[in-house]
């Protein structure tokens, strides 16, 4: 599973993380299919103003896209009452938190820049990170 960040360098050309990010979305292709779920979708669509860039964007001969699976969103939802009640702000975006449950659902690798938070919750998830 590719995290929006991840795909938001390049889109951004991102000076800092374009570099990392580009590598790191290869080797994982290499290893196996580049997942996106919804979430992950809207996220990156923020940036375009049509759906069919979003579609070239997010390429589906590269992305395969997959739905979340309601035992994620289940534990997406659980795993945000135990940040919240651990003193987390609400700031904190719920979406991670549905993006870290597919992923741990499906046992699914995460290329992300957002590492500290999916260790935290979802420590069953391999992580790609920096």
């Amino acid at each position: 599973m590719v995290d929006s960040n991840v795909i938001l360098d390049l889109l951004t050309e991102d000076p800092v993380w374009k570099k990392w990010s580009l590598e790191a979305l290869a080797e994982a292709g290499d290893r196996g299919p580049l997942v996106v779920n919804h979430v992950i979708y809207a996220e990156v669509s923020y940036r375009f103003s049509r759906m069919e860039d979003v579609e070239e964007a997010l390429n589906p001969d590269y992305f395969v896209r997959s739905a979340l699976p309601w035992p994620a969103a289940f534990l997406a939802g659980k795993c945000y009452r135990d940040y919240r009640q651990r003193g987390g702000v609400k700031t904190a975006p719920l979406p991670d938190f549905f993006i870290g449950a597919h992923a741990a659902v499906m046992k699914l690798r995460l290329l992300t820049r957002d590492e500290a938070r999916y260790r935290t919750y979802f420590p069953t998830v391999e992580l790609i990170v920096p």
